[in-house]
């Protein structure tokens, strides 16, 4: 088998019911620390009397209160992303310091490194591969230059290679610094949000996967598009359903998938190509080309998948070519793929969330319906804002419309003091005042007063109408969104859909029903070719001599010698049986089996009919007493047994036939019944010459 190289191209409130905490994990160990430490007595005894106890107390405590911070810290401010945002903290600060030095051109990777660790207390590599990661998911950073490849896994060059700037996506839906609560860093120097104000559900359309003391999370992405339509199912209170969605593509069977908890498996996408090839276009998740190839490589050497070529073309798009060995078949070797390789996996998912700042569990149902209620909060706040905003809008245009068309500045000429003229100014505004919503500030009076002359004297009264018309206008639109908060949100979520439909396409395709089980034992039925090497005593699949059987690596092989002793093996490369092997055969607990034995003792046979049943891997057994001598043993029950006795003095007897239907099929340890107390010369099955039909006494019983 040959390997090509590869060809490349280039805090906000929610009005939802807070879930269930797991703080109280965190607080039971601490508890349990503290019953430890109290040995019937209170804490404070403990402390006071260190030095008689060693000050064991004053360690413990100090050790249990070390450990629970360190545990809180882990968990809400490093490892687990938050619904509300959807980011962890580091992803924030990078997302914060990029909106900073946001002017709509690149920016060198480093410098938003270096501009990131003001507000992040870690190192600049946990920076940077996050900025890659980020950039790698589309939807936030645009990157410039090498970030790598998520489909072959090679890494992103060095941050002073690359540049990076907010997406369009980013810059309008994620930032609003009037409505963000803002936090000291961890310095005091600077200010950091607490959370940005998302209107994206940012958690499922990322994905999430993190580890913190006591806890870990695995949220799989799902396509923004359906995210963004269950959040409008979600506010009109109708049934919704979403699936994950990944950028490697793939197929995914969701059948032990429970909204974000349980199990899927997802499947590589595979086609034919000419006669003898198979071309490998989708991964699934987790895997890359590299680690895929690796896999299937070491399949191979295992004689597992008839492959003798790899050849490793992707680039933009992901192309493996596996060239099949000759007598292979297509179907089977797509089959096979699926059932030893990693082009199937499966993915455990367990969706542990920060809300409200607290660990929770939360499904995607809930994660989503807490998104929607957050952007119809968002929303408020933004049109309460502009309300604000308007109606200030409008006293100043106002102010300065009456202002210059009353020409009260020419009250202030025969004014001579600062007072006398803020005072003249206000008292031209009497007449004036129904036409104002509010009272007149001397700020007010101060900004009317610097209005420069040249402005003045160009001032267009039809403009400035027009103007304070449509403030009155837009006044009028933000006061029916808000009293129709519900379907604003709607139309806002129908507008992104509209404008990013085509971007984000669905990439993972969904088996309805399920995926159709490979049947390994099947597919490998002659996988492997047992044989016996008579002259040296070996049986196995690496050894020559004549072919017994073929066989699964899956199956189980079931050795008997002529003493009666039998083990359960799996197939082996080299396995010593010695002279007295008598049987091997694949291990079927059901099949049933006829034996005839000499116990060693009185030289008695007998003859029993049984199945193996269960048996433990490589250890030893027995069907008959230890020493015994096996002299018959097959499968199934033969028609007749005929047996030919030893001459003995007085012996009247001298050959019998038995019919093993007779005996009752009992398990493998049973001892059987009596056949006969005289010495057997031979045993067979089928009528032999030697057998006479007109001798008398030959029929024999089994009772």
């Amino acid at each position: 088998m040959s390997r090509s190289p590869r060809k490349r191209g280039r805090k906000n409130e929610s009005s939802m019911t807070e879930p269930p905490s797991l703080f109280d994990d965190l607080n039971l160990i601490g508890a349990a620390a503290d019953i430890d430490s109290h040995t019937g007595e209170s804490q404070s005894a403990d402390l006071h009397d260190g030095s008689r106890h060693g000050g064991t107390g004053l360690l413990h405590e100090l050790i249990d209160d070390n450990f629970l911070q360190f545990a809180s810290y882990t968990i809400c401010n490093r490892a687990i992303p938050t619904v509300e945002d959807g980011l962890k903290p580091v992803q924030r600060r990078i997302m914060h310091a990029l909106k900073e030095k946001d002017d709509g051109r690149f920016i060198k990777v480093a410098n938003i490194v270096g501009h990131t660790m003001q507000y992040h207390p870690h190192g600049d590599a946990s920076i940077a591969d996050a900025i890659v990661n980020l950039t790698n998911k589309r939807y936030l950073i645009e990157g410039q230059g090498n970030f790598g490849n998520i489909f072959t896994g090679d890494r992103a060059a060095a941050s002073r290679y690359i540049e990076c700037r907010l997406t369009e996506l980013a810059r309008s839906e994620l930032f609003n610094p009037k409505i963000t609560d803002f936090i000291p860093s961890y310095d005091g120097r600077n200010k950091e949000p607490v959370l940005l104000p998302s209107k994206l559900p940012l958690l499922l359309m990322l994905g999430a996967e993190g580890i913190a003391v006591g806890l870990s999370t695995l949220i799989m992405s799902h396509n923004f598009i359906e995210l963004l339509v269950a959040q409008i199912a979600a506010l009109r209170r109708q049934p919704f359903s979403v699936l994950p969605d990944f950028q490697t593509g793939g197929t995914i069977d969701v059948g032990e998938y429970a909204d974000g908890y349980g199990k899927i498996k997802v499947r590589a996408g595979i086609k034919t190509r000419d006669k003898n090839k198979l071309v490998i276009y989708d991964l699934p998740w987790s895997q890359t080309t590299d680690s895929l190839i690796n896999n299937i490589e070491e399949t191979i050497k295992k004689k597992k998948i008839g492959v003798k070529q790899i050849n490793d073309y992707t680039a933009e798009r992901v192309e493996i070519e596996l060239v099949l060995s000759p007598g292979v078949s297509q179907e089977k070797a797509i089959q096979m793929l699926y059932a030893f390789t990693h082009c199937e996996t499966s993915i455990s998912c367990r969706p542990v969330v920060l809300f409200n700042n607290r660990p929770t569990e939360m499904s995607v149902s809930e994660i989503i319906k807490a998104n929607a209620q957050q952007l119809m909060e968002l929303l408020r706040r933004e049109l309460e804002l502009r309300l604000r905003e308007l109606d200030d809008l409008f006293h100043n245009k106002t102010l300065e419309q009456i202002f210059i068309e009353e020409r009260i500045y020419k009250r202030i000429e025969e004014q001579e003091t600062w007072n006398a003229v803020q005072q003249a100014v206000l008292s031209g505004f009497d007449p004036f005042l129904k036409r104002l919503r509010r009272a007149i500030t001397e700020e007010d009076v101060d900004r009317l007063l610097q209005i420069k002359i040249r402005r003045i004297s160009r001032y267009d009264i039809n403009r400035s109408r027009k103007e304070i018309e449509d403030i009155l206008a837009e006044e009028e639109r933000v006061k029916g969104n808000l009293k129709q908060l519900k379907r604003y949100t709607i139309r806002y979520l129908s507008n992104l859909i509209k404008k990013y439909q085509k971007y984000y396409p669905r990439l993972t395709k969904i088996n309805k029903d399920g995926f159709k089980e490979v049947e390994v034992r099947k597919l490998t039925a002659s996988e492997l070719s047992i044989k016996l090497d008579k002259e040296n005593g070996y049986i196995g699949t690496e050894i020559k001599g004549e072919e017994l059987f073929k066989c699964s690596s899956k199956d189980k092989l079931i050795v008997v010698w002529n003493d009666g002793s039998y083990k359960m093996i799996p197939p082996p490369e080299k396995f010593f049986v010695d002279q007295n092997f008598i049987y091997c055969q694949k291990f079927n607990r059901r099949q049933e089996f006829t034996a005839v034995y000499r116990e060693p003792d009185f030289g008695i046979v007998y003859i029993k009919r049984f199945s193996f049943g269960g048996a433990i891997q490589n250890k030893d057994y027995s069907l008959a007493p230890e020493n015994s001598r096996m002299l018959l043993f097959q499968e199934d029950a033969p028609e007749q047994i005929y047996v030919k006795y030893k001459p003995s003095k007085g012996q009247k007897i001298h050959q019998q036939v038995f019919n093993p239907d007779d005996v009752k099929i009992k398990g493998v340890a049973a001892r059987g019944i009596q056949m006969t107390t005289k010495a057997v010369a031979r045993i067979v099955t089928k009528e032999p010459q030697w057998w006479d039909p007109e001798a008398k006494g030959s029929r024999g019983r089994l009772t």
